[in-house]
């Protein structure tokens, strides 16, 4: 961060602090330029349409560079007193559909590893996710799936079919600001009968005979916590949820 004066048409308009990054000082000229030229001032000057239209998703890191570059060009506009009415708007958007502040269920303040004292080296990440136990999903992307850089492909969702046939829209919904849906996973519509979505889980892991990887299971069912323990390979580590 460096704080420098404003000279716009070689008269003095106030001081400022600019971020120590090539797009701050981009920004920075192109806004110097409108203000001279009399432009429309407007959060354009910060992104392109193409970028403003991708803002409206879930971006991984929150957003956080975004934002700051937004915060940078709200503060060019109390200096230069120009209408930056849009560009709070846009942050709040943006703060909203990263969730930043993530939801009140924080999941790393439950995740356990399970079955040893000490993580090992691990090459891969899953996630084995009962989803019907966890619609409020902020922060198990930022915390598991984006944190880990867990794929798609290594995603496993089951549901049972009544809890997909009331809570679907809900969780698409939810989904919707990750630019995902459960098909973009390896998502498994289960059949009728008590605990059938675990067993599901519980056979998929099994199938794929993981080592040295991350495992995470998403369930509050304590029975299936401890089936996931006892035929985990000794060289994974598995993360499960605490009370």
């Amino acid at each position: 961060m460096k704080k420098q004066d404003i000279y716009i048409e070689k008269k003095y308009r106030g001081s400022i602090t600019t971020p120590a990054t090539k797009e701050a000082n981009a920004l920075l000229f192109r806004v110097r330029q409108a203000y001279a030229n009399h432009e429309e001032m407007s959060i354009k000057l910060v992104f392109l349409d193409h970028k403003l239209q991708k803002l409206k998703k879930y971006q991984k890191g929150s957003s956080q560079i975004e934002l700051e570059l937004l915060d940078f060009y709200i503060a060019l506009g109390e200096c230069l007193k120009f209408d930056i009415n849009d560009a709070h708007k846009l942050k709040n958007s943006v703060i909203l559909t990263n969730d930043t502040a993530h939801s009140s269920f924080n999941i790393t303040k439950r995740l356990k590893l399970i079955n040893k004292k000490k993580l090992s080296n691990a090459k891969r990440s899953y996630l084995f996710w009962d989803i019907e136990n966890f619609s409020s999903i902020s922060s198990i992307f930022s915390e598991i799936i984006d944190k880990y850089e867990i794929k798609d492909e290594h995603i496993i969702m089951a549901a049972n079919p009544d809890s997909l046939y009331l809570k679907r829209a809900e969780w698409e919904a939810n989904l919707y600001d990750y630019g995902k849906t459960l098909n973009s996973f390896e998502f498994i519509k289960c059949d009728h009968g008590k605990n059938v979505a675990d067993d599901v889980l519980l056979e998929k892991f099994q199938e794929a005979k993981l080592k040295n990887s991350n495992v995470f299971i998403l369930t509050f069912d304590r029975e299936l916590k401890e089936r996931f323990t006892e035929v985990t390979h000794q060289s994974n580590n598995l993360f499960i949820m605490s009370k």
